[in-house]
């Protein structure tokens, strides 16, 4: 599967519709980001069952905004609708492979059991 254009009125249907999503927040004039995208888009054809999105943050600033992107590039992973891993700086093939193979493999009980117990000692 190639690469996804995201925007404001894609983002949420494409991270509640799949398992695992990766979005690289970029722009035409960042150089990192420029030499970020081909190996996105490799790794886009050789994960057919990721969705690999990006999200142009000149053309989409309040989606950038929303996800408090200061510095791209910026790569977001979510699985199954969780943030698993953000990060910014660009990756290059082997550590994109890594994260990709990282959210393959975590046990979401656990993660959601983690997340739970977080918010119940930010509450009490």
């Amino acid at each position: 599967m190639a690469t996804v254009n995201i925007t404001h009125d894609t983002i949420e249907s494409t991270i509640t519709e799949n398992d695992i999503v990766l979005l690289d927040f970029w722009a035409e004039w960042c150089g990192p980001c420029r030499m970020f995208g081909p190996i996105f888009e490799r790794a886009s054809e050789e994960h057919a069952d990721v969705v690999f999105g990006k999200v142009d943050t000149e053309a989409e600033q309040a989606l950038a905004a929303g996800f408090r992107i200061t510095s791209i590039p910026t790569l977001v992973v979510f699985r199954q609708g969780i943030i698993v891993f953000a990060q910014p700086g660009a990756l290059n093939g082997a550590q994109l492979e890594q994260v990709v193979q990282g959210a393959k493999a975590l046990d979401m009980d656990d993660v959601r059991r983690q997340l739970a117990e977080q918010q119940a000692a930010q509450q009490a």
